[in-house]
């Protein structure tokens, strides 16, 4: 089966430290594409190295909504330079963040709008970030009226939500929370979604899966266990689960 994970933070630490051996363990299980979402201006030169220099990866540089203090204005251009030179797939992640106390919201949405715009004008696909802020994010990309797409990463929100999300042309983002019997709701809601709109992720190292949850870190060579998990829940063959998230991220993200 080859797998593709959406959204795989290959280039911080500790994957980095050992990302040769990261990759030839998830290969080793099918996972062959990988988009690597940047989270700060610091990160991207390494983020698009990475993904020269190895076949399957995917960059999708942006200014994460958790970082304020690390991001500046003229970083905007720079971006959009990015934006333009075909090295990229999709602008990531990006959008707003209610969770985490003390982040200046308004500060947030400038960020976000900004990015937004960008994709807009270079007609590139984004990897949203949105905890406790999902009808914030979805009216944000209704006035815009962004016409592009992209994922949902890690989608914590309603059927509803996730919903209005399709309508817009976002993929949902289907994570290792899937593998834990209390997420009862995101549980029920990657069961009963549409397959078109469905893709894998990871978010290594972070949100690991179920049956590591004593480890370190999580890593892409997980995958496989998210997709035997959604496969369960819609009660299909994982071979059928793995086709379908596979060729929605391709499509959804533009890719040949």
């Amino acid at each position: 089966m080859h797998l593709f994970d959406t959204h795989c933070h290959l280039d911080v630490a500790p994957l980095y430290d050992q990302v040769n051996q990261v990759l030839q363990r998830a290969r080793a299980v099918g996972v062959l594409d990988f988009v690597i979402p940047g989270v700060d201006q610091g990160g991207w030169q390494r983020l698009l190295k990475l993904c020269v220099d190895e076949p399957g990866l995917h960059a999708a540089p942006g200014l994460h909504p958790m970082y304020l203090d690390l991001h500046q204005p003229l970083y905007f251009d720079e971006l959009e330079a990015l934006a333009k030179s075909g090295q990229i797939v999709a602008l990531g992640e990006i959008g707003l963040d209610y969770f985490v106390p003390g982040l200046d919201r308004q500060v947030q949405q400038h960020l976000f709008e900004t990015q937004l715009s960008i994709a807009y004008k270079t007609q590139l696909p984004v990897l949203l970030h949105a905890r406790k802020a999902h009808d914030q994010v979805l009216a944000t990309l209704r006035r815009a009226k962004f016409p592009h797409g992209g994922i949902v990463h890690a989608f914590s929100g309603s059927y509803q939500q996730a919903k209005e999300y399709i309508k817009l042309g976002f993929g949902i983002g289907v994570g290792g929370t899937i593998t834990y019997d209390r997420a009862t709701k995101i549980r029920e809601n990657c069961r009963d979604l549409p397959q078109e709109w469905l893709v894998l992720e990871t978010d290594a190292p972070d949100i690991i899966v179920a049956r590591h949850r004593d480890e370190e870190c999580n890593r892409p060579e997980y995958l496989p266990e998210i997709l035997m998990e959604l496969a369960t829940l819609r009660n299909e063959p994982p071979e059928k689960t793995a086709s379908y998230t596979t060729n929605n991220a391709r499509r959804i993200l533009r890719l040949k």
